[in-house]
């Protein structure tokens, strides 16, 4: 039995969820990566200090133990609900349903090229949405630096990048093992002459190396790469795509078994329930009526340890 107004299909809802991983271009789940929420949930904030600072252990013969109170902030949050609908008329839709069609292949049902495009664009929101937190030195608690001049890593002569991430790796409580990038300054950095010779043992001014490559030099897990675009321009405007990561890099502790056990994690995304689809009919649209296709998911970006990261603004020219 439906339990809300708007019936979810099974057939669109796997589709939406098919194209939930276009990884090439789309690290968003990487970075900050999904992990199962009550619709409202919370999180405890602890003070860094609890954890670091060693009080008095040594008991003497008859004394007691130094007593430790340990204080904390919950902090309540919520999922917020984000999703498209398309109304797509019926003429279209029994149009290729009258269409003969071939043992493969062919073409594909309207409703469901909708779901595909909805889910495309929910995705890139989120995607927005991620990178707008990520590169943002107001979620670092200090840790930041922002390059200009001969100190970008797009200057091969006199900036040293390598240098400079692994003292910034250094500076965080918990060593990062996630590192990020926009498209063009990690295209700039793979062939920065420091990485180079760095990775090949010899005295390179020429090269490229790859995410693997970086990643095994720099002692981190992942390297990750946001290379999709973005319009832009307001509706009616001419197309003006944008990468959505913009050329900025950070470095971040991310642990999803750690945040879903009340262990520090830079960040993570809490969720409620699967990626729905559906349609509804639309009566009114068009001649023969219309269905209104809808998708969508409940969702929460949440920044829980901003200390246990560290973001380079600007590092290309």
């Amino acid at each position: 039995m439906a339990t809300t107004s708007f019936p979810v299909n099974p057939t669109m809802t796997a589709i939406a969820m098919m194209y939930s991983n276009p990884a090439v271009t789309l690290i968003a789940d990487h970075v900050m990566p999904r992990i199962p929420v009550a619709k409202k949930f919370s999180y405890s904030s602890y003070d860094i200090a609890q954890g670091f600072t060693v009080p008095q252990t040594l008991v003497g013969r008859k004394s007691t133990p130094t007593e430790v109170d340990f204080t904390g902030t919950l902090i309540n949050d919520e999922t917020q609900d984000f999703g498209l609908d398309d109304v797509v008329p019926n003429d279209e839709i029994e149009a290729w349903a009258s269409m003969q069609k071939p043992e493969r292949g062919g073409p594909i049902n309207p409703l469901d090229i909708s779901t595909m495009l909805l889910t495309k664009l929910v995705l890139l929101d989120r995607e927005v949405r991620v990178a707008g937190k990520v590169f943002n030195a107001a979620n670092y608690g200090g840790n930041t630096a922002t390059l200009s001049g001969t100190s970008q890593w797009s200057d091969f002569v006199n900036s040293n990048p390598l240098d400079a991430i692994l003292a910034a790796l250094d500076i965080p409580l918990y060593r990062p093992n996630v590192a990020t990038f926009g498209q063009a300054a990690f295209t700039k950095l793979r062939q920065h002459p420091a990485i180079v010779q760095a990775v090949y043992g010899t005295a390179q001014t020429r090269g490229t190396v790859t995410r693997a490559q970086l990643a095994e030099v720099l002692e981190v897990q992942q390297v990750l790469v946001g290379a999709g675009f973005v319009n832009t321009a307001r509706k009616g405007q001419a197309v003006n795509n944008q990468r959505v990561w913009g050329k900025h890099a950070a470095f971040l502790y991310i642990d999803p078994e750690a945040a879903q056990a009340s262990q520090p994690t830079w960040g993570f995304t809490g969720q409620w329930g699967t990626r729905v689809a559906g349609s509804l009919p639309e009566p009114k649209n068009g001649l023969r009526g219309s269905e209104r296709a809808r998708v969508g998911e409940s969702v929460k970006e949440v920044i829980s340890a901003p200390a246990l990261g560290y973001f380079f603004q600007n590092v290309v020219a």
